[in-house]
């Protein structure tokens, strides 16, 4: 009998066996749950049928047996988890089998990619690719015929065929995305139901989120008491304008907008505004920030919950609970049901192309959701193909609205590059209309002087001895290494912010550096790019080694960026080593070439289209790891490559760094609470703040010195914090390789 199947047991505080969850209760809760997520998208009845078909394995005597014989009841307190390791039993890829056997070839298949990767990942269609025993084609028929499901839960799948697929798959990613989506349904449904048995506790810390229209009357009361207590001076005049405009504009229909504003001009609100009134309007579910750098995202989400309140936004920037290492840090995972979530460029993207379960479980939420995309001229070239398809995708299918905000807007709209065609989006409208010229002439500051020779190299030395000179300066470098041996070089009391500082460290030196600015104290700081997108500090001179247009102007961003001088001063240097391979140096040489005549207005705001259209062009493939292709179904079977694909889209290499808990402030506290009681969903937001990433050698090598310890499965902690410097961070040998212009 169908009742007496398990589907999780869980042993009690005093070593007692609680009453375990019978199987047909899982069933009908994921399957109502994920039905629920799914109407989002108009696919309810596929979200039904998933959840119902997801644990049919479990309906098996040789499961129950195999509960009984590994523990006397359950083989662990998480039942529920494949294993990575140990004889353990199967049981997604028996579902997978039934739904092609009860839904037929076509809807099983569909079925089946989300069934068979409910725990283990999306998989690939077959092992072509090097995807080995994992490929999906292999395993159903591996164990074809083999399923001897109870019959009740037969019966009971039996009257949940979907009807018909939502709307008519065009060419591309459309299929993938779809059962992606459909996918994080499942997953998310079903951690859900398994985590309210296995601790019903933590569905409070899922809970207790206000409206977006409560939201909307405090950023309102917000805006007005900032407005009273604001200098009546022509900057804030003109951000008031900017926002006001944003306002106006929420009241489109739905698409893709674009919000051109130079920096200084109060983007952050005013793109809030419009993300808010515009949610409202459309009776949508939350506002996702996506930004490159966690600089700006530390900053923004501080914005954000002092205006909507700090228990209303979440911040996700750090993947350190999605390595699927222990059951306990996938049940931790996000799942982004907050009303507004900052987070990066990495996560974001990297998670929308991903196979693992943790990391594709938020994906519904993206579902009727305003994204801004902030300095979105960071997007990566390698990728943008894909990248751009997908945004599109998930305005034409899933009630999703886009904002492109920028002061260096990238050129993404559709046209010819070469021979080359560039699908690009469909930008709905400018939000600032035609005043966007007017906007950066009147919010001009600063004087950009770029070298006279545009090929010669200054040491840094002698670059040091003029920074010396100034008493306020910020002096911007391309990698961390370039930022420790100049910052060496400067007096004592220099500041330095690089991505080997943990996000809180940062914080705190970005406040420090603001304190300074305001008493107007002695503040001499060396940065790499993190500093130059986003972060609202304001410095009379501003040193940026020769980079891209966007780089330059982004940079500049940080001088007289409150308009207190006549006019603020950059100054653009070439330094005495090369730019990183790769796009760093293709965006180089593009600004060099543009400058080459002398005849450029450095701040003319038009041209980033020819910037960005002629770096487009220079990339030698916009899909260079043929992402599209390996998610576009096959014709013959349906075959599809997610796990293939995920491994490849990488906008850092995952593959080749690590990221490290670090000993800094007031993470010991937090450290030993994780010792004690491992990765707890609240306790891992709060550990983002103390994340640092490394590269595998230099992982390896602190492995090999005894300088850090494993304190749970994949996680990895700082061993002493002499090995974390106050003044400039993590203590590692340094490497050539940086790819630091995305920040996890």
């Amino acid at each position: 009998m169908s009742k007496n199947y398990i589907a999780h047991v869980k042993k009690l505080d005093d070593g007692n066996w609680a009453k375990p969850q019978l199987l047909l209760d899982h069933l009908k809760s994921t399957s109502t749950l994920a039905a629920d997520f799914s109407s989002k998208f108009n696919s309810a009845d596929w979200g039904r049928a998933c959840g119902y078909a997801h644990d049919a394995g479990k309906g098996r005597q040789r499961w129950l047996e195999y509960l009984v014989n590994n523990s006397g009841y359950g083989y662990d307190e998480y039942a529920h988890m494949e294993g990575k390791s140990g004889n353990r039993e199967p049981h997604a890829i028996y579902g997978a089998v039934l739904a092609e056997k009860v839904f037929g070839k076509t809807v099983g298949r569909l079925l089946a990619y989300c069934i068979s990767g409910h725990h283990a990942g999306l998989p690939d269609w077959s092992n072509a690719l090097g995807a080995g025993r994992g490929a999906m084609q292999a395993q159903l028929a591996a164990f074809e015929g083999k399923a001897d499901i109870d019959t009740e839960v037969i019966m009971q799948l039996e009257q949940l065929k979907p009807d018909k697929i939502p709307w008519c798959f065009t060419d591309g990613l459309d299929a993938a995305l779809w059962i992606r989506m459909l996918y994080s349904c499942l997953v998310d449904a079903d951690f859900l139901d398994t985590e309210a048995y296995m601790n019903p506790l933590m569905k409070l810390d899922r809970s207790g989120y206000s409206s977006l229209a409560e939201l909307e009357s405090h950023f309102d009361t917000y805006i007005a008491e900032l407005e009273k207590s604001a200098d009546s001076s022509r900057i804030n005049s003109i951000r008031s304008s900017i926002r006001k405009k944003c306002e106006a504009g929420a009241a489109e229909t739905q698409g893709i907008f674009t919000l051109t504003v130079p920096t200084g001009g109060g983007k952050t609100l005013s793109s809030f505004a419009f993300a808010l009134k515009h949610a409202i309007k459309h009776n949508l579910d939350r506002i996702i920030y996506v930004i490159p750098y966690t600089s700006i995202i530390e900053q923004n989400a501080a914005v954000f919950k002092t205006v909507v309140g700090d228990d209303q936004v979440i911040e996700h920037h750090s993947n350190l609970v999605e390595e699927d290492t222990t059951p306990q840090a996938r049940l931790a995972a996000e799942n982004w049901d907050a009303p507004v979530i900052v987070t990066t460029t990495v996560q974001f993207f990297e998670s929308l192309f991903a196979a693992k379960s943790s990391r594709c479980r938020k994906l519904h939420n993206i579902v009727r959701s305003v994204i801004v995309l902030d300095e979105a001229q960071l997007l990566p070239v390698d990728h943008l193909r894909p990248i751009l398809d997908t945004l599109q995708l998930l305005v034409d299918r899933y009630s999703v609205s886009v904002v492109i905000s920028t002061a260096t807007q990238p050129a993404f709209k559709s046209r010819q590059l070469g021979n080359v065609s560039f699908k690009g989006l469909k930008i709905k409208r400018e939000l600032m209309g035609d005043d966007v010229g007017a906007i950066y002439e009147n919010l001009r500051r600063v004087n950009v002087l770029l070298p006279q020779d545009l090929d010669s190299r200054r040491e840094w030395d002698e670059l040091a001895e003029e920074l010396k000179a100034h008493k306020q300066v910020l002096c911007i470098v391309s990698s961390r290494r370039s930022c420790r041996e100049l910052h060496a070089l400067m007096p004592e009391g220099t500041l330095h912010l690089s991505a080997l500082m943990c996000a809180q460290h940062r914080s705190e030196t970005i406040a420090t550096i603001k304190t300074k600015l305001k008493k107007s104290e002695i503040v001499r700081v060396i940065s790499t790019q993190l500093v130059e997108a986003g972060v609202d500090i304001d410095f009379p001179v501003v040193y940026r080694a020769f980079a891209g247009l966007d780089s330059i102007m982004q940079a500049a961003g940080r001088c007289n960026r409150e308009g207190r001088l006549k006019c603020g001063t950059v100054v653009v240097f070439n330094s005495p080593v090369n730019d990183p391979p790769g796009i760093l140096r293709k965006a180089a040489d593009t600004t060099r070439s543009i400058f080459a005549a002398r005849a450029e207005d450095p701040l003319d705001h038009r041209l980033y289209k020819r910037f960005f259209t002629d770096l487009y062009w220079k990339a030698n493939n916009l899909d260079r790891e043929d992402i599209i292709k390996l998610l576009t179904p096959t014709r013959d079977d349906f075959g599809i490559y997610f796990r293939t694909a995920a491994s490849r889209l990488r906008i850092i290499d995952d593959t080749s760094q690590k990221s490290v808990l670090v000993r800094y402030g007031g993470s010991e506290q937090l450290l030993s609470l994780l010792q004690k009681k491992g990765p707890e969903r609240w306790l891992m937001r709060k550990l983002q703040r103390y994340n640092v990433n490394i590269y595998n050698h230099e992982f390896n090598a602190m492995i090999a010195g005894g300088r850090l310890q494993e304190l749970h499965p994949g996680i990895y902690v700082l061993s002493a914090a002499s090995d974390y410097s106050n003044q400039i961070g993590l203590l590692v040998d340094e490497t050539t390789y940086e790819p630091e212009k995305f920040i996890l």
